[in-house]
């Protein structure tokens, strides 16, 4: 049986505990075995790490030990998948560029606030993660991030959608949802999930379902290729 491990803690104004309960059942629903934590020294055991399927981050604006931060890179780099969505994943932790470095993004601002309207378009792409998935409207907060350019991109958004500073420059097209490799890890992220609700929404829940998936199937193709994150290792930088 493949195994999760759901982190979840952080601001409060995300409902994690919500947001770990609804992706729980997700998982559940797919035949996982979840440990569900709310103590980030989940994230201090390696050789715990190394056992799981899927690394589940659900923990806005929180500080951790950068040596913790390394266990999971190097978890992800040997073919844990990781997977997460909104702030819980891509506004984790602010000083944490490795973090950063391997989820593919930061937050930096959602003008507007919450309840803005706007749209997911849906990628021109042959990945299976949304074929068939029509493009569809929310109402919550729409994020901005800095984006990692070698992520492949399966979701973007228009912006701007609400004045503010930002709309003085032309309209752009912000990925909201990719995939990228970290070693042989798969790293996926949906920037939708201000609220739990929001998956309520079945093309949302569909996105972060095929997601997981995918995700923790990067764990039984390195197991099946003999490969880890030995050949991308280096000494020329450390982390």
């Amino acid at each position: 049986m493949r195994k999760a491990l759901i982190v979840y803690g952080g601001w409060e104004g995300h409902e994690p505990d919500k947001m770990a309960a609804s992706f729980s059942k997700i998982l559940q629903a797919e035949d996982f075995e979840i440990d569900l934590s709310d103590n980030l020294k989940s994230f201090s055991d390696p050789d715990y790490l190394s056992t799981l399927d899927l690394i589940v981050p659900i923990w806005t604006m929180g500080e951790i030990e950068s040596t913790w931060v390394n266990h999971v890179a190097e978890a992800v780099a040997d073919g844990v998948g990781i997977a997460g969505c909104h702030g819980g994943m891509c506004d984790a932790f602010r000083k944490e560029v490795v973090w950063q470095f391997m989820t593919g993004a930061n937050w930096v601002c959602h003008p507007g606030g919450d309840r803005v309207n706007y749209r997911i378009h849906i990628s021109n792409t042959s990945s299976s993660l949304v074929e068939g998935i029509p493009d569809f409207s929310v109402c919550s907060e729409q994020y901005y991030l800095h984006v990692d350019p070698a992520i492949e991109v399966l979701a973007t958004t228009r912006f701007p959608s609400e004045k503010w500073y930002h709309s003085s420059n032309k309209e752009v097209d912000m990925p909201q949802a990719w995939t990228k490799k970290w070693g042989v890890g798969r790293v996926y992220y949906n920037a939708l999930g201000h609220n739990a609700e929001i998956f309520d929404i079945p093309e949302a829940k569909e996105m972060m379902r095929r997601g997981f998936l995918w995700a923790a199937q990067g764990k039984e193709l390195a197991i099946r290729e003999n490969r880890n994150g030995d050949e991308y290792r280096s000494e020329a930088k450390g982390m």
